[in-house]
């Protein structure tokens, strides 16, 4: 049921998105870009703004939601008389006051064999860290500890919000340049005496599944780029020693972790499985090289 639950929630975010963005460009009364007289530039800088910015917030504004519906994640109550639970409740908090947070995140767990683990959350005040089942089961103490300071790296250095906007300003500037080049193309074919002003929309789609492979790129680095600050973050939180053990005990089950996920929550979670070409658009750098890192800062 998990992929019913996964493309209801689809629907219903792009049927919320298409309604705000609707609603917003009526708002500011953002007028056609494309008229007799060409392209308003503009207008078009105002719409495709308004349609790359608008998906992204709202998907972040719906996080916390939609890991818990799409993932089926619980969320634990601090209170639970398991002890396993409790405890790993009061690890997060624990980090989390270490970190500089004022308000706990909630804290979650999702039934999988994975041995992985999420934060997600529009702000740092609203935040979740949720485990695998898998995880808590075939990790040790220390090696959770590495795993949740990580989590909490993430939240403290508000990676959410800066991978949301800079997904954000990408999808506006492929929306603009994917049409002023579609705009282009479609003048320079056109018979010479009689310009005309239509863009065919296959033309723009094409152009923008181009350019989004480059934004992706962009994307992607970023988030590699991000994920070594959460490692550095993590290892001043849980200790150097315990991130190493967390991220080799990664590497070691790699096989556990689900490629199936929600791309959503894929890049927030602490590994995926980067290779080959494919590697340019990895939200995660190789295990390998995290490892490698955090033990070549240790001998500095």
């Amino acid at each position: 049921m998990n992929w019913f639950r996964r493309i209801l929630l689809f629907l219903l975010v792009n049927v919320l998105v298409m309604t705000t963005i609707s609603v917003i460009l009526s708002f500011f009364n953002v007028q056609p870009y494309l008229t007799a007289a060409g392209l308003n530039y503009g207008s078009l800088a105002a719409f495709c703004l308004i349609w790359g910015m608008t998906g992204a917030l709202i998907s972040l504004g719906l996080s916390r939601i939609m890991a818990k519906f799409s993932m089926g994640v619980k969320v634990i109550d601090p209170n639970t008389p398991d002890p396993t639970l409790q405890r790993f409740v009061q690890m997060v908090y624990r980090m989390a006051r270490q970190a500089g947070l004022t308000v706990m995140p909630e804290v979650g767990i999702y039934d999988s064999p994975e041995v992985n683990a999420f934060a997600t959350g529009p702000t740092k005040s609203r935040a979740l860290v949720a485990v695998s089942t898998g995880l808590l089961q075939r990790m040790s103490h220390e090696e959770v500890e590495g795993v949740v300071a990580h989590e909490v790296a993430h939240i403290a250095n508000g990676d959410m919000v800066t991978m949301t906007l800079l997904q954000g300003i990408v999808n506006a500037f492929v929306m603009f340049l994917a049409r002023v080049i579609a705009f282009a193309i479609s003048q320079r074919s056109s018979d010479d005496e009689r310009r005309s002003v239509h863009v065919s929309p296959f033309l723009v789609m094409a152009i923008e599944m181009v350019l989004m492979l480059f934004g992706s790129m962009v994307v992607a680095w970023f988030s590699r780029w991000r994920e070594f600050r959460a490692d550095a973050g993590g290892a001043r939180l849980a200790g150097r020693d315990n991130m190493v053990r967390a991220l080799s005990r990664l590497k070691a089950n790699i096989e556990g972790v689900d490629t199936h996920s929600s791309p959503a929550f894929m890049s927030m979670k602490i590994s995926t499985r980067p290779s080959g070409f494919l590697a340019l658009f990895s939200s995660h750098p190789p295990l390998e090289d995290r490892i490698a890192r955090l033990q070549a800062a240790s001998r500095l």
